[in-house]
């Protein structure tokens, strides 16, 4: 059985790719043989399950099989993706319970405060999961899906795929191979210049305005942090090799006076063992920063966006400083530029060259790999858990405008802790 560290070290650290061949097999998971066609359930027809359908069926032997939602008018949709007449259910209980024995995997896309009781349902119904992050609404559903995962040998992937993302998995690499130094920092942001809404058919229904909406809601959402800022904690946690363990948040309702519950803007800095922070910030009234992860190093940064990676030297690094024919904007003084009238200058970076294939296209062809495989996927529960614990403690600390210190369940993540007697 893995002790503490070993499994703190595999949620935070491990590699994509051939790197990850070296992680313990789970259970009794059922191989899909390759010959074989894959069969997906789906509980949660909207915009994200729609995308994600959309990129299993182009995996060569991947159908959907079933489709559930409470949401009825989303059967037309997804048929429309399926080109078949789909079964379709609007009780995943009920679906499970009818195509179990027809299927290999649901893809668990519905809203977050619902993901471990769908996320353990199929687990025990025998079936593989791709489930979309974040992993559960709290702490305790967190520990509920691992358990699940252990008890049904099943396999488990989380919806992190920039993970999978060929530049970002080349960054790491870099990271690894010490090119940037010492990482001590990381600062993530995704700015937009949007209300997050979703269009509801009948605006005098509030039902159906937090049926729709629901990311707008406290009961059902842990807001920006978890819908776009989970990513950047997996992101985090892969660079440092280690989990947070406390978090000072704060944010507010500043651009939208609309009814909605969850903060329009969040800033939280996240605190590690070591002494490294990752800083988070997400607004919804700017979109210039959009979405960037930058990765500080002693001897260098790296920029993740949603395209691409580049590595900059650091000044003190041949032809840093700045160029003399760089046009500049603004008043310039001594006290900017120095008395020799220079100052540190990144330079343009340099472009790491991978492989052109998008991150969701990567992720899930990955997942249905490890199903034929039989393998362990590499944004795997544990991996899932890591950036799902922060988000819950990040979010409280947002709403309370606090630090919160939660390093006590990350120190006591270990399978005998979290997965019981199950």
């Amino acid at each position: 059985m893995m002790n503490r560290r070993s499994f703190v070290k595999t949620v935070s650290g491990g590699l994509a790719g051939a790197s990850l061949a070296g992680l313990a097999p789970l259970g009794t998971a059922r191989a899909v043989p390759p010959s074989d066609q894959i069969r997906v359930g789906v509980i949660g027809v909207g915009s994200r399950g729609k995308w994600v359908m959309r990129h299993m069926l182009r995996v060569p032997g991947v159908r959907i099989g079933a489709l559930c939602d409470v949401y009825e008018p989303r059967f037309a949709e997804g048929r429309e993706i399926t080109g078949e007449a789909t079964p379709v259910y609007t009780d995943y209980r009920a679906m499970l319970d009818a195509e179990a024995r027809n299927l290999d995997a649901v893809l668990v896309a519905s809203p977050l405060y619902v993901h471990d009781e769908h996320v353990i349902a199929s687990l025990d119904s025998g079936l593989h999961v791709y489930g979309e992050k974040s992993m559960a609404y709290s702490l305790e559903g967190c520990n509920a899906i691992l358990r699940a995962v252990e008890r049904s040998g099943r396999r488990f992937q989380i919806g992190h795929q920039y993970r999978y993302a060929p530049w970002t998995q080349e960054a790491i690499r870099r990271i690894r191979a010490g090119e940037i130094g010492e990482v001590t920092h990381v600062f993530g942001y995704w700015h937009r210049n949007n209300n997050w809404r979703r269009p509801v058919p009948d605006p005098n229904d509030p039902a159906l305005e937090r049926l729709i909406n629901w990311r707008m809601y406290l009961d059902y959402s842990r807001g920006l942090l978890a819908e776009l800022g989970s990513h950047h904690i997996d992101i985090a946690n892969w660079a440092f090799n280690e989990l947070p363990v406390a978090a000072l948040g704060t944010g507010s309702l500043l651009y939208y006076d609309d009814g909605r519950e969850v903060y329009d803007n969040v800033q939280v800095t996240f605190e590690y063992p070591s002494g490294r922070r990752m800083l988070f910030s997400s607004l919804l009234g700017n979109h210039h920063a959009g979405y960037q992860i930058w990765i500080y190093g002693t001897g260098g940064s790296i920029q993740i966006t949603l395209q691409d990676a580049t590595l900059y030297q650091e000044p003190w690094r041949e032809n840093s400083a700045v160029p003399a024919d760089l046009p500049r904007e603004g008043v310039t003084t001594t006290a900017t530029l120095g008395a020799q009238g220079d100052m540190p200058y990144r330079g343009p970076g340099y472009r790491l060259e991978v492989e052109d294939r998008s991150a969701d296209e990567v992720a899930i062809e990955a997942f249905f790999t490890a199903l034929r495989n039989d393998e362990r996927p590499v944004a795997d529960e544990r991996v899932g858990w890591g950036s799902a614990i922060p988000v819950a403690f990040g979010h409280q600390a947002i709403r309370a405008h606090t630090r919160i210190d939660f390093g006590e369940h990350v120190r006591a993540a270990n399978l005998e802790a979290i997965y019981g007697d199950a």
